[in-house]
Protein backbone atom coordinates (compact mmCIF):
# COMPACT_ATOMS: atom_id res chain seq x y z
CA UNK A 1 0.00 0.00 0.00
CA UNK A 2 1.23 3.47 -0.84
CA UNK A 3 2.12 5.37 2.34
CA UNK A 4 2.48 9.03 3.22
CA UNK A 5 6.24 9.05 2.83
CA UNK A 6 6.09 7.69 -0.74
CA UNK A 7 3.34 10.22 -1.49
CA UNK A 8 5.65 13.01 -0.36
CA UNK A 9 8.53 11.66 -2.42
CA UNK A 10 6.25 11.50 -5.45
CA UNK A 11 5.13 15.09 -4.90
CA UNK A 12 8.71 16.32 -5.06
CA UNK A 13 8.95 15.10 -8.65
CA UNK A 14 5.70 16.64 -9.87
CA UNK A 15 5.58 19.58 -12.28
CA UNK A 16 5.12 22.93 -10.57
CA UNK A 17 1.85 23.98 -8.98
CA UNK A 18 -12.00 20.97 -2.02
CA UNK A 19 -14.25 18.59 -1.80
CA UNK A 20 -17.98 18.26 -2.11
CA UNK A 21 -18.36 21.99 -1.95
CA UNK A 22 -18.58 24.47 -4.80
CA UNK A 23 -15.85 27.11 -4.83
CA UNK A 24 -16.44 30.63 -6.10
CA UNK A 25 -15.45 31.18 -9.74
CA UNK A 26 -12.80 33.72 -10.71
CA UNK A 27 -14.11 37.23 -10.21
CA UNK A 28 -16.68 36.22 -7.59
CA UNK A 29 -17.11 38.09 -4.34
CA UNK A 30 -16.41 41.46 -5.95
CA UNK A 31 -12.90 40.65 -7.22
CA UNK A 32 -12.84 41.51 -10.93
CA UNK A 33 -9.22 40.53 -11.62
CA UNK A 34 -7.95 37.10 -12.58
CA UNK A 35 -4.87 37.36 -10.40
CA UNK A 36 -3.46 33.94 -11.25
CA UNK A 37 -3.60 34.68 -14.96
CA UNK A 38 -1.96 38.06 -14.36
CA UNK A 39 0.85 36.35 -12.47
CA UNK A 40 1.28 33.57 -15.00
CA UNK A 41 0.42 30.86 -12.48
CA UNK A 42 -1.76 28.10 -13.90
CA UNK A 43 -4.37 26.59 -11.56
CA UNK A 44 -5.37 22.95 -11.91
CA UNK A 45 -8.01 20.42 -11.00
CA UNK A 46 -6.69 18.74 -7.88
CA UNK A 47 -7.19 15.00 -8.32
CA UNK A 48 -4.32 14.18 -5.95
CA UNK A 49 -5.28 15.19 -2.42
CA UNK A 50 -4.81 17.69 0.37
CA UNK A 51 -1.06 18.18 0.03
CA UNK A 52 0.58 21.41 1.16
CA UNK A 53 2.58 21.69 -2.07
CA UNK A 54 -0.78 21.75 -3.87
CA UNK A 55 -2.18 24.32 -1.39
CA UNK A 56 -4.17 21.80 0.66
CA UNK A 57 -7.95 21.87 0.33
CA UNK A 58 -10.37 24.60 -0.71
CA UNK A 59 -11.99 26.49 2.13
CA UNK A 60 -15.72 26.13 2.67
CA UNK A 61 -17.92 29.15 1.90
CA UNK A 62 -18.72 29.58 5.59
CA UNK A 63 -15.00 29.62 6.39
CA UNK A 64 -14.42 32.35 3.81
CA UNK A 65 -17.33 34.28 5.33
CA UNK A 66 -15.69 34.01 8.77
CA UNK A 67 -12.37 35.24 7.38
CA UNK A 68 -14.03 38.16 5.63
CA UNK A 69 -15.92 38.99 8.83
CA UNK A 70 -12.70 38.97 10.86
CA UNK A 71 -10.94 41.20 8.33
CA UNK A 72 -13.36 44.02 9.15
CA UNK A 73 -12.70 44.16 12.90
CA UNK A 74 -9.89 44.92 15.32
CA UNK A 75 -9.59 42.78 18.45
CA UNK A 76 -6.97 42.10 21.10
CA UNK A 77 -5.37 38.97 19.74
CA UNK A 78 -4.81 37.18 23.05
CA UNK A 79 -8.44 37.77 23.99
CA UNK A 80 -9.59 36.14 20.75
CA UNK A 81 -7.04 33.33 21.18
CA UNK A 82 -8.56 32.60 24.60
CA UNK A 83 -12.14 32.66 23.35
CA UNK A 84 -11.55 30.58 20.23
CA UNK A 85 -9.45 28.05 22.15
CA UNK A 86 -12.17 27.69 24.77
CA UNK A 87 -14.84 27.13 22.12
CA UNK A 88 -12.74 24.62 20.20
CA UNK A 89 -11.97 22.68 23.38
CA UNK A 90 -15.67 22.51 24.23
CA UNK A 91 -16.58 21.33 20.73
CA UNK A 92 -13.94 18.61 20.64
CA UNK A 93 -13.89 17.52 24.27
CA UNK A 94 -10.34 18.55 25.10
CA UNK A 95 -9.12 20.30 28.24
CA UNK A 96 -7.76 23.12 26.09
CA UNK A 97 -7.04 24.03 22.48
CA UNK A 98 -5.30 26.65 20.38
CA UNK A 99 -5.04 27.60 16.71
CA UNK A 100 -1.53 27.38 15.28
CA UNK A 101 0.13 28.27 11.97
CA UNK A 102 -0.30 24.74 10.59
CA UNK A 103 0.41 21.33 12.10
CA UNK A 104 4.19 21.82 11.90
CA UNK A 105 3.81 24.98 13.98
CA UNK A 106 1.78 22.97 16.49
CA UNK A 107 4.66 20.49 16.75
CA UNK A 108 7.11 23.28 17.56
CA UNK A 109 4.86 25.14 19.98
CA UNK A 110 3.67 22.01 21.76
CA UNK A 111 7.23 20.78 22.21
CA UNK A 112 8.32 24.21 23.41
CA UNK A 113 5.49 24.26 25.94
CA UNK A 114 6.54 20.88 27.30
CA UNK A 115 10.13 22.11 27.68
CA UNK A 116 9.53 25.53 29.20
CA UNK A 117 6.32 25.15 31.15
CA UNK A 118 5.37 28.58 32.47
CA UNK A 119 9.00 29.62 33.08
CA UNK A 120 9.44 32.93 31.24
CA UNK A 121 13.22 32.67 31.37
CA UNK A 122 13.10 29.29 29.63
CA UNK A 123 10.67 30.66 27.02
CA UNK A 124 13.16 33.36 26.06
CA UNK A 125 16.11 30.97 26.26
CA UNK A 126 14.91 28.14 24.02
CA UNK A 127 16.50 26.47 21.93
CA UNK A 128 19.31 26.78 24.49
CA UNK A 129 18.11 24.06 26.86
CA UNK A 130 20.46 24.74 29.76
CA UNK A 131 18.51 23.85 32.90
CA UNK A 132 15.78 22.06 30.92
CA UNK A 133 15.13 18.50 29.88
CA UNK A 134 16.52 17.90 26.40
CA UNK A 135 15.48 14.50 25.02
CA UNK A 136 12.43 13.28 23.12
CA UNK A 137 11.87 9.53 22.83
CA UNK A 138 10.62 8.35 19.44
CA UNK A 139 10.12 4.93 17.88
CA UNK A 140 12.55 4.30 15.01
CA UNK A 141 9.62 3.61 12.69
CA UNK A 142 8.14 7.03 13.55
CA UNK A 143 10.86 9.24 12.11
CA UNK A 144 9.24 11.45 9.47
CA UNK A 145 9.92 14.43 7.16
CA UNK A 146 8.54 17.04 9.59
CA UNK A 147 10.58 16.26 12.68
CA UNK A 148 12.66 19.43 12.20
CA UNK A 149 9.65 21.20 13.70
CA UNK A 150 10.43 19.39 16.96
CA UNK A 151 14.23 19.62 16.73
CA UNK A 152 13.92 23.40 16.27
CA UNK A 153 13.40 23.51 20.04
CA UNK A 154 16.92 22.16 20.63
CA UNK A 155 15.98 18.65 21.67
CA UNK A 156 17.70 15.40 20.75
CA UNK A 157 15.73 12.36 19.61
CA UNK A 158 16.31 9.06 21.39
CA UNK A 159 15.32 6.09 19.21
CA UNK A 160 13.58 3.02 20.60
CA UNK A 161 11.79 0.02 19.12
CA UNK A 162 10.21 -1.96 21.94
CA UNK A 163 8.46 -1.22 25.23
CA UNK A 164 11.56 -2.38 27.09
CA UNK A 165 13.73 -0.07 24.96
CA UNK A 166 11.52 2.87 25.86
CA UNK A 167 11.55 2.14 29.57
CA UNK A 168 15.33 1.84 29.55
CA UNK A 169 15.64 5.09 27.59
CA UNK A 170 13.65 7.13 30.10
CA UNK A 171 15.93 9.33 32.18
CA UNK A 172 16.04 12.66 33.96
CA UNK A 173 16.66 14.24 30.54
CA UNK A 174 13.45 12.90 28.98
CA UNK A 175 11.09 15.77 28.19
CA UNK A 176 8.49 14.09 25.97
CA UNK A 177 7.40 10.91 24.21
CA UNK A 178 6.57 11.60 20.56
CA UNK A 179 4.14 9.45 18.54
CA UNK A 180 3.52 9.62 14.78
CA UNK A 181 -0.08 8.63 14.26
CA UNK A 182 0.20 7.40 10.69
CA UNK A 183 3.04 5.17 11.86
CA UNK A 184 0.80 3.35 14.34
CA UNK A 185 0.81 0.20 12.19
CA UNK A 186 4.61 0.33 11.84
CA UNK A 187 6.04 0.84 15.32
CA UNK A 188 5.92 -1.97 17.87
CA UNK A 189 4.37 0.27 20.57
CA UNK A 190 0.80 1.14 19.60
CA UNK A 191 -1.03 4.33 20.56
CA UNK A 192 -2.87 3.19 23.72
CA UNK A 193 0.22 1.48 25.11
CA UNK A 194 2.28 4.59 24.34
CA UNK A 195 -0.14 6.68 26.43
CA UNK A 196 0.07 4.15 29.25
CA UNK A 197 3.88 4.34 29.25
CA UNK A 198 3.79 8.12 29.36
CA UNK A 199 1.49 8.05 32.36
CA UNK A 200 3.56 5.39 34.09
CA UNK A 201 6.70 7.53 33.86
CA UNK A 202 5.00 10.92 34.25
CA UNK A 203 6.19 12.11 30.82
CA UNK A 204 3.96 14.06 28.37
CA UNK A 205 2.95 12.24 25.18
CA UNK A 206 2.46 14.09 21.88
CA UNK A 207 0.61 12.55 18.92
CA UNK A 208 0.96 14.10 15.44
CA UNK A 209 -2.37 13.40 13.65
CA UNK A 210 -1.96 16.09 10.97
CA UNK A 211 -3.96 14.46 8.15
CA UNK A 212 -6.00 12.02 10.22
CA UNK A 213 -9.35 13.73 10.87
CA UNK A 214 -11.44 11.09 9.06
CA UNK A 215 -13.63 9.48 10.26
CA UNK A 216 -15.14 12.37 12.21
CA UNK A 217 -14.60 10.74 15.62
CA UNK A 218 -10.84 11.04 15.11
CA UNK A 219 -10.93 14.72 16.03
CA UNK A 220 -11.46 13.74 19.67
CA UNK A 221 -10.25 10.12 19.64
CA UNK A 222 -6.66 10.62 20.77
CA UNK A 223 -7.25 13.28 23.42
CA UNK A 224 -9.87 10.94 24.88
CA UNK A 225 -7.34 8.11 24.68
CA UNK A 226 -5.12 10.19 26.95
CA UNK A 227 -2.42 11.79 24.81
CA UNK A 228 -1.28 14.98 26.51
CA UNK A 229 -0.97 16.82 23.20
CA UNK A 230 -2.51 16.15 19.78
CA UNK A 231 -2.24 18.20 16.60
CA UNK A 232 -4.14 18.37 13.31
CA UNK A 233 -3.80 20.37 10.12
CA UNK A 234 -6.54 22.94 9.60
CA UNK A 235 -6.27 23.09 5.82
CA UNK A 236 -6.69 19.46 4.83
CA UNK A 237 -9.74 17.36 5.74
CA UNK A 238 -11.22 20.13 7.89
CA UNK A 239 -11.41 22.45 4.84
CA UNK A 240 -10.22 25.37 6.93
CA UNK A 241 -7.45 27.88 6.24
CA UNK A 242 -4.40 26.13 4.81
CA UNK A 243 -2.18 28.25 7.05
CA UNK A 244 -3.88 26.98 10.23
CA UNK A 245 -3.42 24.06 12.60
CA UNK A 246 -5.07 22.76 15.73
CA UNK A 247 -3.25 21.91 18.96
CA UNK A 248 -5.27 20.07 21.62
CA UNK A 249 -4.44 18.75 25.04
CA UNK A 250 -3.75 19.41 28.68
CA UNK A 251 -4.63 22.87 29.92
CA UNK A 252 -1.20 23.55 31.42
CA UNK A 253 0.64 22.46 28.27
CA UNK A 254 -1.57 24.52 25.95
CA UNK A 255 -1.04 27.54 28.22
CA UNK A 256 2.73 26.95 28.02
CA UNK A 257 2.55 26.58 24.23
CA UNK A 258 0.71 29.91 24.08
CA UNK A 259 3.57 31.53 26.03
CA UNK A 260 5.94 30.37 23.27
CA UNK A 261 3.69 31.60 20.46
CA UNK A 262 2.92 34.84 18.65
CA UNK A 263 2.00 37.54 19.55
CA UNK A 264 4.42 37.12 22.48
CA UNK A 265 7.80 38.65 21.63
CA UNK A 266 11.20 36.97 21.92
CA UNK A 267 9.78 33.45 21.55
CA UNK A 268 10.52 30.57 19.22
CA UNK A 269 7.00 30.91 17.81
CA UNK A 270 6.98 34.67 17.19
CA UNK A 271 7.22 34.13 13.44
CA UNK A 272 4.39 31.59 13.46
CA UNK A 273 1.70 34.25 13.36
CA UNK A 274 -1.96 33.35 13.48
CA UNK A 275 -4.23 36.33 12.99
CA UNK A 276 -7.90 36.78 13.78
CA UNK A 277 -8.95 35.60 10.32
CA UNK A 278 -7.32 32.17 10.65
CA UNK A 279 -8.64 31.75 14.19
CA UNK A 280 -12.21 32.47 13.21
CA UNK A 281 -11.89 30.52 9.97
CA UNK A 282 -10.64 27.38 11.69
CA UNK A 283 -13.27 27.64 14.42
CA UNK A 284 -16.03 27.71 11.80
CA UNK A 285 -14.33 24.89 9.86
CA UNK A 286 -14.36 22.67 12.95
CA UNK A 287 -17.98 23.57 13.74
CA UNK A 288 -18.95 22.70 10.17
CA UNK A 289 -16.95 19.46 10.20
CA UNK A 290 -18.59 18.20 13.37
CA UNK A 291 -22.16 18.81 12.19
CA UNK A 292 -21.70 17.70 8.57
CA UNK A 293 -23.61 14.76 7.07
CA UNK A 294 -20.52 12.57 6.74
CA UNK A 295 -22.40 9.55 5.43
CA UNK A 296 -23.84 11.54 2.51
CA UNK A 297 -20.47 13.10 1.75
CA UNK A 298 -18.74 9.70 1.85
CA UNK A 299 -21.27 8.32 -0.61
CA UNK A 300 -20.50 11.21 -2.96
CA UNK A 301 -16.77 10.54 -2.71
CA UNK A 302 -17.33 6.88 -3.54
CA UNK A 303 -19.53 7.87 -6.49
CA UNK A 304 -16.73 10.09 -7.84
CA UNK A 305 -14.20 7.30 -7.46
CA UNK A 306 -16.49 4.84 -9.24
CA UNK A 307 -17.04 7.26 -12.14
CA UNK A 308 -13.30 7.66 -12.69
CA UNK A 309 -12.64 3.93 -12.36
CA UNK A 310 -15.44 3.00 -14.76
CA UNK A 311 -13.98 5.37 -17.35
CA UNK A 312 -10.31 4.40 -17.23
CA UNK A 313 -10.78 0.62 -17.20
CA UNK A 314 -12.26 0.93 -20.69
CA UNK A 315 -8.70 1.40 -21.93
CA UNK A 316 -7.21 -2.04 -22.77
CA UNK A 317 -4.58 -3.09 -20.24
CA UNK A 318 -5.59 -0.54 -17.60
CA UNK A 319 -6.66 -1.58 -14.10
CA UNK A 320 -8.11 0.70 -11.42
CA UNK A 321 -9.50 0.21 -7.93
CA UNK A 322 -10.64 2.29 -5.00
CA UNK A 323 -8.79 1.88 -1.70
CA UNK A 324 -8.63 3.50 1.73
CA UNK A 325 -5.30 4.36 3.37
CA UNK A 326 -5.09 2.66 6.74
CA UNK A 327 -4.71 5.84 8.79
CA UNK A 328 -3.79 9.17 7.26
CA UNK A 329 -5.95 10.78 4.56
CA UNK A 330 -8.50 8.04 5.19
CA UNK A 331 -10.93 8.81 2.41
CA UNK A 332 -11.46 7.22 -1.02
CA UNK A 333 -8.38 7.05 -3.24
CA UNK A 334 -7.95 5.42 -6.65
CA UNK A 335 -5.02 3.26 -7.64
CA UNK A 336 -4.44 3.08 -11.42
CA UNK A 337 -1.87 0.93 -13.18
CA UNK A 338 -1.47 -0.65 -16.59
CA UNK A 339 0.16 -3.37 -18.64
CA UNK A 340 3.29 -1.70 -20.09
CA UNK A 341 2.94 -3.83 -23.21
CA UNK A 342 -0.43 -2.18 -23.91
CA UNK A 343 0.09 1.34 -22.51
CA UNK A 344 3.63 2.32 -23.39
CA UNK A 345 4.19 5.07 -20.85
CA UNK A 346 5.88 5.70 -17.54
CA UNK A 347 3.71 7.16 -14.75
CA UNK A 348 5.55 10.49 -14.91
CA UNK A 349 4.65 10.87 -18.60
CA UNK A 350 0.96 10.44 -17.82
CA UNK A 351 1.24 12.91 -14.92
CA UNK A 352 2.96 15.42 -17.20
CA UNK A 353 0.35 15.15 -19.94
CA UNK A 354 -2.47 15.66 -17.47
CA UNK A 355 -0.76 18.67 -15.94
CA UNK A 356 0.09 20.26 -19.29
CA UNK A 357 -3.29 19.54 -20.92
CA UNK A 358 -6.52 21.47 -20.91
CA UNK A 359 -7.84 21.63 -18.30
CA UNK A 360 -4.73 21.09 -16.21
CA UNK A 361 -5.09 18.17 -13.77
CA UNK A 362 -2.73 17.13 -10.97
CA UNK A 363 -2.40 13.49 -9.89
CA UNK A 364 0.37 11.61 -8.10
CA UNK A 365 2.72 9.15 -9.75
CA UNK A 366 3.51 5.87 -8.02
CA UNK A 367 6.07 3.26 -8.93
CA UNK A 368 3.50 1.24 -10.88
CA UNK A 369 1.04 3.90 -12.04
CA UNK A 370 -1.02 6.70 -10.53
CA UNK A 371 -2.70 7.61 -7.26
CA UNK A 372 -5.76 9.85 -7.29
CA UNK A 373 -7.78 11.44 -4.51
CA UNK A 374 -11.37 12.61 -4.80
CA UNK A 375 -12.12 14.89 -1.82
CA UNK A 376 -10.33 17.84 -3.41
CA UNK A 377 -12.50 17.68 -6.54
CA UNK A 378 -15.22 20.26 -6.98
CA UNK A 379 -18.67 19.17 -8.20
CA UNK A 380 -18.49 17.91 -11.79
CA UNK A 381 -14.70 17.67 -11.89
CA UNK A 382 -14.80 13.88 -11.50
CA UNK A 383 -16.30 13.69 -15.00
CA UNK A 384 -13.53 15.87 -16.39
CA UNK A 385 -10.82 13.79 -14.71
CA UNK A 386 -12.42 10.56 -15.91
CA UNK A 387 -12.55 11.79 -19.51
CA UNK A 388 -9.06 13.31 -19.61
CA UNK A 389 -7.35 10.36 -17.94
CA UNK A 390 -9.01 7.96 -20.36
CA UNK A 391 -7.95 10.16 -23.30
CA UNK A 392 -4.32 10.33 -22.17
CA UNK A 393 -4.04 6.59 -21.52
CA UNK A 394 -5.74 5.81 -24.84
CA UNK A 395 -3.32 8.09 -26.72
CA UNK A 396 -0.38 6.26 -25.15
CA UNK A 397 -1.74 2.79 -25.87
Amino acid sequence: MTNRRSFLQALSSLPVIGGLFEAEPAGAGGLKRDLLRELGVRPFINAAGTYTTMTGSLMLPEVIDAINYGSRHYVFLDELHDAVGKRLAELIGSEAAMVTAGAASALTLGTAGVLTGSNRKFVEQIPDLAGMKSEVIIQKAHHFPYEHAIRNCGVRFVDVETRDDLERAVSGKTAMLFFLNYGNNQGQIKDAEFVELGRKHGIPTFNDCAADVHPVGNVSKWVKMGFDLVCFSGGKGLFGPQSSGLLLGRRDLIAAARMNASPASNTIGRGMKVNKEEMLGLLVAVESFLKRDHERIWQEWERRAAAIIDSVIRVPGVKAEMYLPEIFNRWPHIRVDWDPAKVKAQPQEVVGRLREGEPSIAVLPTREGLDLGVITLRPGEDRIVARRLREVLTALA
